[in-house]
């Protein structure tokens, strides 16, 4: 029965993970679909370059929130149901894994860091925390999102492993900060190449900038000196 109630756990989590709530709060509110425009990534640092706030701050809750829910329900739960660390660390994983391939939008979901932050919180509210300062100090010195999150990742195991003996814990987090990286691989090359957006500003649009080479070219073109006498004759 034990196995019973932990798998269900498990499934209940995915479901819940597979929630996008960047889409949803976006139909919802009369916005663009965040998979069309910027980034793509159907998660709140994408929906602010909406240009409504609002919009992005219940994004963030709320990815937050489905988390944060399964794992804190099944800790709460576990001496009445028998879930153990284990099952705690599974949970919390499914959870982050339906917001990476979300069942109910064909599998292509967003990069899970505010879901993977709720998910730390759950498991100790002091490792959530850590983890979030070192997003929030590296962000505000950088003005990068995706290189807050990946330094956040890759400190989130070793918080774990320092400060708290929970090994199944410890592995559920050293996984959800792997796949996370992994799924800043492009962010990753646009660091190094210099083309990342900074927090605040919307991606340049290729076709405006297409639109303005081609103004400039025929402005140019336009303005270009023309013969003003032709050759006089017999000279």
């Amino acid at each position: 029965m034990d196995l019973v109630y932990s798998y269900s756990a498990f499934a209940i989590a995915y479901l819940i993970g597979s929630l996008s709530f960047a889409v949803i709060i976006s139909k919802v509110m009369g916005l663009a679909d965040p998979r069309s425009y910027g980034s793509k990534n159907p998660g709140a640092t994408n929906v602010l370059r909406s240009g409504n706030k609002w919009a992005a701050v219940l994004t963030l809750l709320l990815d937050a929130l489905k988390g944060y829910g399964p794992v804190a329900l099944v800790q709460w739960q576990s001496f009445e149901l028998g879930f153990d660390d284990i099952t705690i660390a599974f949970v919390g994983l499914a959870a982050f894994l339906g917001h990476l391939f979300p069942v109910f939008f064909r599998f292509k979901g967003g990069k899970g860091v505010a879901t993977a932050l709720g998910v730390l919180l759950a498991f100790e509210p002091l490792l959530g925390g850590a983890t979030l300062l070192t997003w929030v100090v590296v962000a505000a010195l950088f003005r990068y999102s995706s290189l807050a999150s990946i330094i956040a990742a890759l400190f989130a195991p070793f918080y774990t492993l320092l400060f708290f003996d929970r090994p199944w814990v410890a592995m559920a987090v050293a996984v959800m900060s792997l796949m996370l990286i992994w799924r800043h691989w492009r962010n990753i090359g646009n660091l190094f190449q210099g083309k990342e957006t900074k927090l605040g500003e919307k991606p340049a649009d290729p076709k405006r900038r297409r639109r303005r080479r081609i103004r400039r070219l025929h402005d140019d073109g336009g303005a270009s000196p023309t013969p003003s006498s032709h050759p006089s004759k017999g000279n």
